[in-house]
């Protein structure tokens, strides 16, 4: 099976080695078919702490880590 993979914005760095990745998504709700928004928040490793709000990422599924 292949790993799901997200391009999201970093919303949130001030965890050390940790950042906050929103990943916007559309779809079309199955009652009323109308298109919608929907934000999810994944906490992301990264090891370097490169990264800065409002860089564009691209995240891979992996096997959980945390307890969050």
């Amino acid at each position: 099976m292949s790993k799901k993979i997200y391009i999201g914005e970093v919303v949130s760095n001030t965890m050390n080695k940790t950042v906050v990745v929103a990943v916007k998504r559309l779809f079309q709700h199955p009652k009323y078919k109308k298109t919608v928004k929907r934000v999810t928040k994944f906490k992301v490793h990264d090891e370097d702490n490169r990264c800065r709000v409002g860089d564009m990422v691209k995240i891979l599924e992996v096997k959980p880590l945390s307890k969050e």
